[in-house]
């Protein structure tokens, strides 16, 4: 396959992705397990409501709420106009953004202003992407580095995505030696590096290896939420793969599970809670977890598809249900969430 072939390949599957988020049933049929946490009320909070504050700190830089838009999309139209309506609600909200993966702005340079989003965003905690097995096929420093210059990045994930490769028609399944060139990667890019899963988890164990690889951050992106296995095998022309996307559409660690055992072996890494979380009572039942950041991609994908005005009111909605959390359980703050007490499993 040439490039210019590899390129037109990478941006047909780009479109296929966000139509099938937005048009399949792709969810996965299992939890978050954050159902099994309740948050303890507390009927006399000697709060006033409006002093509730929900602002926070990652990675050096401050945030309004603990929120971060997760990487999702770019490449084609319609991704540029949902990451420019994206960028605009992080900048007019202060919280955090990802942008999907910057392959294709390699493979085809004509793309790249689909996520360059500083302009409306210059002052979001903004997040490069790309797929840590590309480091097998010939992307490296130099590439990671444009990705990062492209958005002016403040940090770049790599996501760890082997189901989703090994589902994917012709997807990129070496992942021999990666922690060893993502450890190089750490030591020479000049900007934090996220590790990242896309919906399957990371488990604590692996969790650890990465840290020692110099990563900076983790995200779970825990099992709960798209099924990228599912997306992947509704795009699927071949029936093998088609019936491995429905064999494993529920593979996956939990994302409660993720945070509390990552958590328990890491308690001071940054950590990001993705996978499933669907409004702020999730949000908060994982900062309360342990997370420092609540991750959420479907939603706003949906919001961003639909109008400015939509996603605008998923942010205030985000926002005002984590403030009645807050409220609602006597926590002044983000960290008095994790107070023992406050979140109990039932």
């Amino acid at each position: 396959m040439t490039l210019a072939e590899q390129a037109a390949a990478t941006q047909t599957r780009k479109a296929d992705h966000l139509r099938v988020c937005l048009e399949e049933d792709v969810q996965f049929h299992c939890t978050t397990g954050l159902e099994r946490y309740r948050f303890t009320h507390c009927c006399l909070p000697e709060l006033d409501r409006r002093d509730v504050d929900l602002t926070t700190s990652f990675l050096g830089k401050p945030l309004a709420a603990p929120l971060l838009i997760s990487s999702m999309t770019g490449g084609t139209e319609l991704a540029r106009l949902i990451n420019f309506r994206l960028a605009a609600a992080a900048q007019q909200h202060q919280i955090a953004m990802g942008v999907g993966s910057q392959r294709i702005a390699i493979e085809n340079p004509t793309v790249a202003t689909t996520f360059a989003v500083r302009s409306v965003a210059p002052d979001v905690l903004l997040f490069a992407n790309m797929g840590a097995v590309q480091l097998n096929y010939c992307y490296g420093l130099s590439e990671c580095q444009r990705m990062v210059d492209l958005l002016e990045a403040d940090a770049l994930v790599l996501h760890l995505n082997p189901l989703q490769e090994a589902v994917q028609t012709h997807g990129d399944t070496n992942f021999r030696g990666l922690l060893t060139k993502i450890a190089s990667l750490c030591k020479a890019l000049p900007v934090p590096v996220i590790a990242k899963e896309v919906g399957n988890g990371i488990s604590a164990t692996m969790a650890q290896q990465l840290l020692e690889a110099g990563v900076s951050a983790i995200d779970v992106a825990g099992a709960g939420g798209t099924s990228w296995a599912k997306v992947e095998s509704e795009r699927a022309r071949d029936p093998l793969q088609r019936r491995l996307g429905q064999t494993f559409a529920n593979w996956g660690i939990p994302t409660a599970d993720c945070i509390t055992t990552i958590r328990a072996v890491a308690p001071t890494v940054p950590l990001i809670a993705s996978g499933g979380l669907r409004n702020g009572l999730d949000a908060a039942k994982a900062l309360a977890l342990g997370a420092d950041l609540a991750g959420l991609a479907l939603p706003f994908l949906q919001a961003a598809a639909e109008s400015e005005a939509a996603l605008d009111t998923l942010v205030n909605m985000l926002i005002a249900e984590l403030t009645t959390v807050l409220f609602c359980t006597g926590s002044p703050h983000i960290a008095a969430l994790r107070q023992t007490g406050i979140l109990q499993r039932i």
